[in-house]
């Protein structure tokens, strides 16, 4: 046992962030990789300086959400593109949706770690993280420069940083090995699977730990980025959440084969009390302390609605972002990301979910072949229409008409020279933005958490522990909404019905931020795995194909996904690969794999 190499007993001391990649945390400046010719303990926190470069180790390895060079998980996709949200179209060998997801070839067998593969144990370096966390902590202390009180803040980082990590394991796969140290690859290697339950507990332990050694927000900008105490109240809140949601808190095994390793085992609304308790010490934090609060429009137009909702999720350093993370900013950064976008093509499903500008639903029985209203723009277009919808559609999905990429028109209908004939008409856009000059020289950074979500997250903890929606939890989910200009929910709803309303919410809101995969595993929605998706043909009229005026629309189905066909809720939790099962260490598989 002793020489076997786990996935997850990161890399050597002396072998930290190859090449040399930095980070880039505060406004001025990057954070270094640490030496490694060389490297021992006392070099490498021979100063507060040295000592910094180990803990940004541990925020580098974070996980990232948008593909890039720096992340190519899932084939160079989105999580949203194995959701009712998008549609993959790229599949690089055996890579991604289309050709692990959609046929239903993903599976316990496979043994490559290209972290690019799918979204399993072991493939986002979610343990050299927390390696590198311990790491920091173990040795802080002999740091001759630091104050005791500099000393305790960045300790009580790396400990959020660790907590990010196994929350992110967590969603993906359950319970899993906790290590409350930084493994030696000379000792014993015997790491037990934990539970369910004692996962969550050591997640919001180490959160309530850290929260009192850090700040509620940086105040110096150089210190943009690091954990703050709402970012650990914040994740805490996640966490407690997502533990209390149905599929895990439960008198039913959401799968026969489900155990401690895989949720509760039974159900206990003190779960959701504790996840209100969680939400109303964020907010009692808040209105002591102030700062946190969403971007708000300059003025009440379509424009500004999309311009404030952008900032809140592209923008670093503003009252919005709880947690950023951040990669070297790279000037192809964003081509690179257009590029893959080309082939995220979000689905008619999706695109329906987005309302009217005044907050009415969009109908579900639209008839496209004769359409009552237009859809998009009130004049077919973006440049001489206005927009018709929840402004969030605009900044989420390119549709028919709109700009993408540098003021081009999207080339989403049939007739555009660059049309694809793979998609599903529609194009991904956030992140892409339409001008280049939107996104030149911005360092751009994963907004793993913004205030809309705690007001989102607050909102379902309040309903859930109550047998009705409370002023609070409307409060919550109006202000949301409010800042894109739509109207306050209607009042007087039952608990279900805010509940629907409240996914839905999420659904407009999050795009393309990793949430609607955990709402569809969390709440059961296995209609929404099953459901059939659709594409929609659009065709340009007048002017320039590449420059229409006027569109005819008709929707389409699109392929059939092997879960449609042969659904199990196996998929809830990914596959561990039995190369790490065999190991023998104590990692058991997941239910149904």
């Amino acid at each position: 046992m002793k020489t076997t190499r786990n996935i997850f007993i990161a890399v050597l001391l002396g072998v930290m962030m190859s090449s040399c990649e930095t980070l880039q945390l505060g406004d001025a400046g990057l954070s270094e990789a640490p030496e490694t010719s060389g490297a021992t303990i006392e070099t490498l926190f021979a100063t507060k300086k040295d000592a910094d470069k180990v803990l940004v180790t541990a925020y580098a390895y974070l996980p990232y959400g948008i593909t890039s060079a720096y992340d190519s998980k899932l084939g160079g996709n989105v999580l949203e593109c194995i959701t009712d949200h998008a549609q993959s179209n790229q599949g690089f060998g055996s890579d991604g949706p289309k050709n692990l997801y959609y046929n239903g070839a993903l599976g316990a067998s496979m043994t490559t770690y290209t972290g690019s593969e799918a979204y399993r144990f072991g493939s986002e370096k979610d343990y050299t993280a927390i390696r590198y966390g311990w790491l920091f902590i173990e040795n802080a202390d002999r740091i001759p420069d630091a104050t005791p009180q500099e000393v305790a803040k960045m300790k009580a980082e790396a400990k959020v940083c660790i907590a990010i990590a196994y929350a992110n394991m967590l969603r993906y796969v359950g319970g899993v090995p906790i290590l409350d140290h930084a493994v030696s690859t000379t000792e014993e290697m015997v790491y037990p699977r934990n539970t369910f339950a004692e996962t969550v507990d050591f997640i919001v332990k180490l959160c309530d730990e850290a929260k009192a050694d850090l700040p509620w927000y940086n105040a110096d900008p150089n210190e943009d980025g690091r954990m703050t105490r709402a970012a650990a109240l914040g994740l805490k809140l996640r966490v407690l959440c997502f533990a209390a949601s149905p599929t895990f808190n439960s008198d039913v095994a959401w799968h026969s084969e489900a155990n401690e390793y895989h949720c509760y085992g039974n159900y206990d609304a003190a779960r959701w009390t504790a996840a209100k308790d969680a939400a109303d010490e964020f907010m009692n934090e808040l209105a002591q302390n102030g700062y946190y609060g969403l971007v708000q429009p300059a003025e009440a137009t379509p424009r500004a609605y999309r311009l404030a909702y952008r900032k809140g999720y592209f923008e670093r350093g503003t009252s919005e972002s709880i947690i950023s993370i951040r990669k070297d900013y790279d000037s192809d950064y964003h081509d690179n990301w257009i590029e893959k976008a080309e082939y995220i093509c979000p689905t008619l499903n999706w695109v329906n979910k987005y309302g009217w500008a005044d907050g009415s639903d969009f109908p579900e029985d639209f008839d496209w072949e004769n359409p009552s209203a237009q859809p998009f723009f009130t004049t077919g277009n973006c440049v001489t229409g206005t927009e018709t919808r929840d402004p969030r559609l605009y900044e989420n999905i390119a549709v028919p008409g709109d700009y993408w990429d540098n003021e081009n028109m999207a080339k989403v209908h049939i007739n555009h020279p660059n049309y694809r004939a793979d998609g599903t008409g529609f194009l991904a856009m956030k992140y892409v933005l339409q001008k280049d000059s939107d996104r030149e020289n911005v360092p751009p950074h994963w907004s793993m958490m913004r205030f809309a979500e705690i007001l989102l997250n607050a909102a379902e903890a309040y309903n859930e522990s109550a047998s009705a929606p409370s002023t609070q939890a409307y409060e919550c989910v109006n202000s949301v909404r409010a800042r894109v200009g739509l109207p306050a929910l209607a009042e007087g709803m039952t608990k279900e019905q805010f509940r629907a309303a409240l996914l839905h919410e999420r659904d407009c809101e999050f795009g393309f931020e990793e949430f609607r995969w955990f709402d569809m595993i969390r709440y059961g929605l296995e209609e929404d795995f099953t459901k059939q998706l659709y594409g929609l043909y659009s065709e340009g009229k007048g002017g320039k194909p590449d420059n229409p005026d006027s569109f005819t629309y008709s929707k389409y189905e699109l392929a059939t996904r092997n879960w449609a066909l042969n659904w199990d809720t196996k998929w809830y939790l990914a596959p561990i690969p039995v190369t790490e099962v065999n190991k023998g260490y104590g990692m058991t598989q997941n239910p149904g794999w």
